[in-house]
């Protein structure tokens, strides 16, 4: 029997791509650009019975099969499936299964569709392996451990069928209001464009591919509101937003999202000069372009209608839409005359192409098994070390911490975040059971009752975190009259139950009593919630060495928890296990070795404080606020004192720095030095930017030798016409840790060297 090309697996996708194409109908390449449905609709699961949706059914006759499913696994607020009515077991692959096979059963050209998830940290479905969310990742500044932890959530996706895991690996945090700062890698590009670069390969090695998000500069803001316009020019597009996506498309991502945000009042999704100039042309981004949810429909606003929305957005490079029927129009505005076919036929070469490249057509079922649910936290202890890793201290007053369990006969330990697993996990985070995670009140009990059972324990778990009523502070200081010590919890959440879930997946922030962080939930004080505050200044009028664990998915004002606490230990939400991990940070079984991914601010008014500002002016000069954030990027303390060694400085011959490090204390610990650089190349540029940085662990007295090496591309420049090329000229650096400035020089760099 005569194999169609198409069908031919000794062809290359290229091949079967073309030879597919010339056979679909008008319909059936339409419906390769859609994806439509969320996926957690197109099922019921009572009486551990699979029914597939009419809704699902329909769409898959109307194109005679669809691009791709989003969300057939999430088990959230927002799909409102959980471990009653979500998908676990052999089921959840069934009903992948299922779901292929009607789209096969129903297709012409039998034309599979592809599956898609989120994994912004951690595969988000019942028993997904997860992760601290992405800002506490980027506090390791270990992208060989990031690498390693996402590389487990990409093995346990690829069993579970899932052809696009949606990352979000390109956002820059630029303003600490925007509820989105726990997804970002911080603020300093080099150290993003390394963690995105982490994420994509890890997965990408699993055979799943990536969906980087969001393209692009959607972290820059207008006043730190959610997919508002990033007021910047083309400079700080390319040196502080593009490295990411760079980097990403160099580690082979397979698809990007252009996001809501307008930029000189082109949106993301209509700007060509972006997907079709910077992302395709100068990047050489060969994937596929998709949307984010519903956001097509924003173009409306400046077409006038959805049909001219719709073309303006697949001629600017967009390839699928995300949970709309934006492109639903196409077929008719093709036989009107209003679009060629011919820019559809570009757009659904790339779908297919990433189809056949992915082996879907020639494997579009998976074996059904549980060996996804395997993957647990004793098996793959990545969460755990990633958790450990990311804790920064940052003050440690009369060397408080670590505390000594033996001699310690009572301890407070008080706070919202306390007994509340959702607490330490993260917006994106699924349903989860009490055996999925161990809260920090677990773990300090647990840890307490083994090591220091003289220890008198006084647990005061909070409840309303948002309440503004201090009716029931008398009773707990009065539990904690007795204790000296007091480990207060402090922060926010993004815990999504209780909330009102927009169609697009955000949060209504208008009706969300239970979150300070998360998509769609933005701030304008940076204050922490109720009246946190109120007891950490109530608690230190009493004398109490207050030990201050600030857990949240973004920067704090930090002015009144500076001055109230004698120690304090920043989280990000650190994950499920961040409870087993906290107690051995504080009690000394390890030491710090977090560094901060972002500045924080003293006071909200001191904004923007990324350190890596323009050296044209001095920012934060206000006569009525302290002209230096609290704490800026990179710092972290650590347990032990270490001695840095200078033994080869860069050159313009030679851009690399080689230093000796000893840890000079007594306990063992990590150091991260950092190499900034000052470009002096005749235009304003970042008055420093990391270049270059190394993680190491040391045991007391043990020294090494450690290389940094300076990338071309720290010493790349954009021109006027926003291009970047290397450019010569004088450049200072400056080596630093643990809030330590350790050497500094120059050196010039003249053209051809």
């Amino acid at each position: 029997m005569t194999v169609l090309p198409y069908l031919d697996t000794s062809r290359s996708p290229a091949e079967r791509t073309n030879d597919l194409l010339s056979r679909m109908s008008l319909e059936e390449k339409v419906g390769q650009l859609s994806q439509r449905l969320y996926g957690f609709h197109c099922y019921t699961h009572e009486d551990n019975q699979i029914t597939l949706t009419p809704h699902f059914c329909q769409e898959a006759e109307r194109y005679g099969s669809i691009g791709s499913i989003y969300g057939v696994y999430r088990a959230d607020p927002w799909s409102g499936k959980d471990h009653d009515n979500g998908l676990t077991g052999t089921s959840a692959i069934r009903t992948r299964n299922e779901m292929q096979r009607f789209l096969l059963d129903h297709s012409r050209l039998k034309l599979p569709a592809f599956f898609a998830t989120e994994c912004p940290h951690g595969h988000q479905a019942l028993h997904g392996y997860l992760l601290p969310v992405n800002l506490a990742s980027a506090a390791t500044f270990n992208p060989k451990l990031v690498k390693q932890g996402f590389t487990i959530c990409g093995q346990q996706m690829h069993d579970m069928g899932v052809h696009l895991a949606y990352c979000s690996v390109l956002d820059m945090l630029r303003d600490p209001r925007w509820g989105r700062c726990e997804e970002t890698f911080g603020e300093d590009p080099f150290l993003a464009s390394r963690m995105a670069e982490a994420v994509v390969q890890a997965i990408t090695l699993q055979r799943v591919g990536v969906v980087a998000k969001h393209f692009c500069a959607q972290g820059e803001t207008t006043g730190g509101i959610n997919g508002s316009a990033a007021n910047i020019g083309m400079r700080e597009l390319q040196e502080i937003h593009l490295p990411p996506a760079k980097a990403a498309v160099r580690a082979g991502v397979v698809s990007m999202m252009a996001t809501y945000n307008e930029i000189d009042g082109i949106p993301m999704t209509g700007n060509s000069r972006l997907i079709n100039g910077i992302l395709r042309r100068d990047m050489g981004f060969t994937g596929f372009v998709m949307s984010d949810a519903l956001a097509i429909g924003t173009l409306d606003q400046i077409t006038g209608d959805p049909v001219s929305s719709a073309i303006m957005a697949l001629k600017s490079g967009v390839d699928m839409t995300l949970l709309d029927d934006a492109f639903g129009c196409l077929t008719d505005a093709v036989r009107k005359g209003q679009i060629e076919e011919s820019l559809i036929d570009n757009a659904v070469k790339r779908v297919l192409h990433a189809k056949f490249t992915s082996g879907l057509f020639d494997h579009p079922f998976i074996k059904e098994n549980i060996h996804w649910m395997n993957y647990t936290y004793e098996k793959y202890p990545e969460s755990e070390i990633i958790a450990e890793e990311s804790m920064t201290l940052l003050k440690n007053e009369g060397a408080l911490l670590p505390l000594h369990a033996a001699s310690l006969t009572s301890i407070g330990l008080v706070g919202h975040h306390l007994d509340n697993l959702y607490s330490q996990c993260g917006d994106y985070t699924p349903c989860l059971t009490a055996e999925e995670g161990v809260t920090f009140l677990q773990g300090l009990e647990d840890y307490l009752h083994q090591h220091a059972p003289q220890c008198h324990i006084h647990a005061c778990p909070l409840p309303d975190l948002f309440s503004t009523s201090e009716s029931i502070y008398p009773a707990v200081l009065q539990r904690l009259e007795t204790c000296g010590t007091v480990i207060l919890l402090l922060g926010g959440s993004s815990d999504r139950f209780g909330s009102t879930i927009n169609a697009n997946g955000s949060v209504n922030s208008n009706e969300a009593p239970h979150m300070d962080c998360g998509e769609g939930v933005d701030t304008g004080t940076l204050e922490l919630p109720g009246c946190q505050l109120e007891l950490l200044q109530k608690l230190k009028s009493q004398g109490k060495r207050i030990i201050t664990i600030l857990v949240g998915g973004r920067p704090y004002a930090m002015n009144d928890i500076v001055q109230h606490s004698d120690a304090i230990l920043y989280c990000f939400y650190p994950g499920p296990m961040g409870g087993k991990v906290l107690p051995r940070l504080l009690f000394g079984d390890a030491s710090p070795s977090g560094r901060l991914p972002v500045s924080l601010p003293l006071h909200v008014g001191q904004l923007p404080v990324y350190y890596n500002h323009k050296h044209s002016y001095t920012p934060m000069k206000h006569y009525d606020l302290p002209h230096t954030p609290a704490f800026p990027f990179g710092f972290g303390l650590t347990y032990t004192s270490f001695s840095f060694t200078l033994l080869d400085a860069p050159t313009g011959t030679k851009p690399q720095l080689s230093l000796r490090i000893n840890n000079t204390g007594t306990h063992p610990a990590h150091a991260i030095p950092q190499l900034y650089l000052l470009r002096k190349t005749g235009i304003a540029t970042a008055r420093m930017q990391l270049c270059a940085f190394s993680k190491s662990f040391f045991q007391p007295g043990e020294e090494k030798n450690i290389i940094l090496s300076i990338t071309p591309e720290s010493f790349e420049q954009c021109d006027e016409d926003g291009h970047l090329h290397f450019v010569s000229g004088s450049f200072q650096w400056f080596l630093k840790d643990m809030g330590k400035t350790w050497f500094e020089g120059s050196f010039t760099i003249s053209e051809g060297e």
